[in-house]
């Protein structure tokens, strides 16, 4: 049996050893300035969303990076006034290279005492266009997508601006009415005037997080009417306070609701179990996800929702500091997850390395997922406390056969200091690509070469069901995705559903809607992409 399997998981990645090659962003000179200084600021250390969409619909994946900003610790303030420090959009070209479009679409930091963090995308108000939503330290901003190359700021408009340390967002419908609503991640209640180093052998280092107070997460529901309400009290989502990153959605346990999970940072995590009622109930430790399976917290930073294993039950990965290994828990049965990092090999390979932004995806058409992560220490000076650990690393690749994770090329051995990750299909040739954000560095894009196995992708558009499709979950020749555009560390990906279907010459696809609409496509021709349009009742 086991030389059965080592030969299945052998043919399942012949095609090609290495998916990822790093390959030039041309038209994109991007900085990234997050403005480290000696005084050890947290926040610099923290930054650097990325989302991948098509903003005017044009079939080409755009790119939109988050900048953080100039610090003035004169003033104890941020300055992003400069062009040099601001967020910037690019338009993709039919040649793939990119334009800068930023100020022709009307994106500007319109907050220049902000400090950028992270980027979630959706399309909040139906009409066909993916909105953006900017989350940083200072107010958030929402850009809504006119349809004509421009967006417009509706921040004010639509009540969403946060305040405070805000990191990452997501769109979900947690109500299932239709309308995209927003959840966004807060890191803990810090200011500049707050703000300290921490001495360690003869080093000032950034001070961990328990040094200052926890924050509550923010839950908006969306009206419908182009306005947002501030659920998170009577939500049950503000019944608890964290130190909160990553956040990612799925429907764990199959009612059709979507439920939310946050990495939090030196403190356990949570898991909003979705009462389909309108509130939560953080119910991680019951369910097996607040701690390590030896009971301790961990350094919650960039988290993936996704079944890794092929069950059809969404699982969790969680990225951490060095000596603490990436968190890995295996949904058992929709009701508890057990802790897996030891018995998949995870902690083995990941016990010396920090992780951020990371995301489970099929990188070879296989059938069988991958991990992909992207890596640094968050002290840029801990080889001087720890002379056996890396601030700079490169990212991780790993592949899951066989019931372990198996370390592969990721397409460099460069050490960056890694932060924000997103996927997409960049060049539509049917293989998931990457883009991978570095802290005071030029992003990387992971064009993947992978050739010989078959492959769909499915644009789905809701029509009871909020556009997007966000929350839907598909299935597809034994494979399972939820439709989001969330999770990862500050990032969005593409909200289009990507399967590696190996060699076989069909699909078979069934959709389960957040209507509760189920939807079968039998005998699909593969190699090729596909919008499904949700049925009306029957």
């Amino acid at each position: 049996m086991q030389i059965l399997l080592a030969l299945a998981w052998f043919l399942a990645f012949a095609p090609v050893e290495q998916p990822f090659a790093v390959a030039p962003l041309r038209g994109i000179p991007f900085l990234h300035r997050n403005s480290p200084t000696p005084q050890k600021h947290l926040i610099e250390s923290m930054g650097g969303g990325v989302a991948l969409f098509d903003y005017n619909n044009d079939g080409l994946i755009d790119i939109f990076l988050v900048n953080s900003g100039q610090i003035s610790a004169r003033r104890e303030s941020f300055n992003r006034r400069s062009p040099e420090n601001q967020d910037r959009l690019y338009r993709q070209n039919r040649d793939g290279s990119y334009t800068d479009v930023t100020l022709a679409a009307g994106i500007a930091n319109r907050d220049d005492t902000s400090y950028g963090m992270g980027v979630a995308t959706g399309d909040y108000d139906n009409d066909g266009f993916t909105d953006l939503y900017v989350s940083s330290y200072g107010a958030n901003v929402l850009y809504h997508n006119n349809g004509n190359g421009t967006f417009t700021d509706v921040t004010a408009k639509a009540g969403v601006a946060a305040g405070g340390w805000s990191a990452s967002a997501g769109f979900l419908d947690y109500d299932n009415d239709g309308h995209l609503d927003l959840f966004v991640t807060r890191y803990m209640q810090w200011s500049m005037a707050k703000s300290k180093a921490c001495p360690s052998l003869g080093q000032l280092m950034y001070c961990p997080p328990g040094d200052f107070p926890a924050a509550t997460n923010i839950l908006y529901h969306n009206r419908g009417d182009g306005t947002f309400e501030d659920v998170s009290i009577p939500s049950g989502i503000a019944a608890v306070k964290g130190r909160s990153l990553g956040v990612a959605l799925a429907d764990y346990n199959g009612d059709g609701f979507t439920d939310i999970f946050v990495a939090n940072d030196g403190m356990e995590q949570f898991l909003f179990h979705n009462n389909r009622n309108g509130t939560f109930t953080e119910t991680a430790l019951e369910a097996g996800v607040a701690l390590s399976d030896e009971g301790k917290p961990y350094s919650g930073m960039g988290v993936d929702f996704r079944d890794y294993d092929n069950d059809g039950l969404p699982d969790i990965v969680v990225t951490n500091l060095a000596r603490q290994i990436y968190a890995l828990y295996h949904n058992d049965n929709g009701l508890r997850f057990t802790y897996t990092s030891l018995t998949t090999g995870l902690g083995v390979i990941t016990a010396a390395s920090s992780g951020w932004g990371v995301g489970f995806r099929d990188l070879r058409n296989s059938g069988s997922k991958s991990l992909f992560v992207a890596q640094s220490h968050v002290m840029d000076n801990i080889a001087a406390v720890d002379p056996n650990l890396r601030y700079l690393e490169p990212p991780l690749l790993a592949d899951f056969a066989d019931g372990q994770f198996h370390q592969s090329d990721p397409g460099t051995k460069v050490p960056v200091a890694g932060r924000g990750l997103a996927f997409a299909d960049m060049d539509n040739d049917g293989a998931v690509d990457a883009v991978l954000t570095v802290l005071g560095g030029r992003p990387l894009y992971f064009h993947n070469r992978a050739k010989g196995n078959n492959w769909i992708t499915l644009t789905l558009r809701g029509t009871r069901t909020n556009r997007d499709g966000f929350g839907a979950v598909v299935q597809c020749n034994g494979q399972t995705e939820v439709v989001t555009s969330s999770g990862s560390y500050l990032s969005a990906s593409d909200k289009r559903v990507h399967f590696g279907l190996g060699q076989a010459k069909t699909a078979n696809i069934e959709i389960f809607w957040p209507s509760g609409i189920q939807q079968q496509m039998r005998n699909i021709e593969v190699n090729r992409s596909i919008e499904v349009q949700e049925p009306s009742l029957q």
